[in-house]
């Protein structure tokens, strides 16, 4: 068996692009992938380009060898936009992998340990009395593990009917009409730090809570933020401050009392090093469209293992991710909860049924991975170059000085 083509799709799914990645195969066996580096497909796009002259001709079977070649063998290794590339081709030849062998990919990776992956959902409500009525929906319909976001400007937009988005926020941080992009830290974790508070003593001690800052933080904020907050309110913090130094982590960890949630943005093991070999984090979230694939992300499963660290995996995108992210979850044992964008308080769109006919089950809190073999996905292309995106980008903040803030 060998690889015939290798290219690039990015159609518009629900609120925005998902970079998906076909392999064919000689034999008539075809895999797909997915990149995980949302806003920046386009750049993917041309990275697999490149790769596709490596990969023309030769055996999808030998998995971890094209991952090396793909790798090493130009001078500029690795890096966000290649990695995602190289993240997307390999869950494309474990899926192929999986069809050939007539295996889900979850055997290729040690076979079943578990019957459902456990899932956490996403309040997409503005910080006020909707986030309560939203968790109490979740809990009545079986969560157990719920994350907010932060108070954040800007209308809510909605992806589908009843639902909520969780890309922009209607909040009082300061935001108006004519500033829809208007973000103060300060501002907006008080508004925060107060409803999170009212959330817990709503729905007491048992749901696990959680809140993702997705960056916007410093050390300082942080530790004002989870100091406003009686113990034990929240049980885990995600990326509260971005990630290049982790000396900075170091010191937080010296400052606050709360689990730490990270590594969504990592594109390789080595940036796990200082994170998982220094305590520096309590949940891995690793990014199986991002950090490498299946090749890499086995490795830092096992790794994490080693430190008694459990997977919160990131998967914010469609069924391709979501297959791949589940079948992960499936084969380690050291797991607490996948991330999942489709629940009562949140729908973006991802899980399109005409564009992926076959998918993996979702029930409510648990997503229950199919013995179908490879990936358990079908994509319908003939709905691809209808769907075909443009350029996206995400909410541009910034603070009331103009001074530039992460989304």
């Amino acid at each position: 068996m060998r690889i015939t083509d290798v290219r690039a799709y990015i159609p518009m799914v629900g609120i925005r692009p998902q970079c998906l990645v076909k392999i064919e195969t000689d034999v008539g066996i075809v895999g797909w992938g997915e990149s995980g580096l949302s806003a920046r497909e386009q750049a993917v796009a041309a990275a697999v380009g490149h790769y596709r002259d490596f990969l023309i001709g030769a055996d999808p079977m030998a998995r971890g060898a094209l991952w090396q070649r793909l790798y090493r063998s130009q001078y500029f290794e690795g890096g966000r936009v290649l990695t995602a590339a190289q993240s997307a081709i390999d869950i494309a030849l474990y899926d192929i992998a999986g069809k050939a062998l007539g295996v889900p990919v979850y055997e290729l990776l040690g076979g079943r340990q578990r019957e459902f992956v456990p899932l956490f959902a996403t309040i997409g409500d503005p910080m006020g009395p909707g986030l309560v009525e939203g968790a109490r929906r979740l809990i009545d319909d079986g969560w157990q593990a719920i994350r907010l976001f932060p108070s954040m400007p800007g209308p809510a937009v909605t992806a589908a009917a009843g639902a909520r988005s969780a890309i922009s926020y209607a909040a009082a941080d300061g935001a108006t009409a004519a500033d829809p992009d208007l973000f103060e830290p300060r501002e907006a974790l008080a508004v925060t730090a107060e409803w999170t508070t009212r959330l817990r003593a709503a729905i007491g001690p048992g749901p696990v809570l959680g809140i993702d800052w997705h960056h916007r933080l410093s050390v300082a904020e942080t530790v004002s933020f989870v100091q406003r907050m009686p113990v034990g309110t929240l049980d885990f913090l995600e990326e509260p401050i971005r990630d290049e130094n982790p000396d900075a982590y170091a010191q937080l960890r010296t400052l606050i009392d709360v689990p730490l949630a990270l590594g969504e943005e990592f594109s390789s093991k080595w940036a796990f090093v200082p994170y998982i070999e220094r305590g520096l984090t309590d949940f891995i979230r690793l990014d199986i469209c991002n950090v490498g694939g299946f090749t890499e992300a086995a490795k830092v499963a096992g790794w994490a293992e080693a430190h008694y660290l459990d997977l919160m995996p990131h998967n914010p995108l469609g069924p391709i991710c979501t297959a791949a992210t589940g079948h992960l979850c499936t084969a380690v044992p050291n797991l607490a909860w996948m991330e999942i964008r489709q629940s009562a308080t949140e729908d973006l769109g991802f899980y399109d049924r005409d564009l992926f006919p076959v998918q993996q089950t979702l029930d409510g809190p648990r997503l229950v991975i199919s013995d179908a073999p490879g990936l358990g996905v079908e994509v319908d292309e003939s709905k691809l170059e209808a769907a075909v995106a443009g350029h996206w980008n995400p909410q541009q903040l910034h603070r009331r000085d103009g001074s530039v803030q992460n989304w």
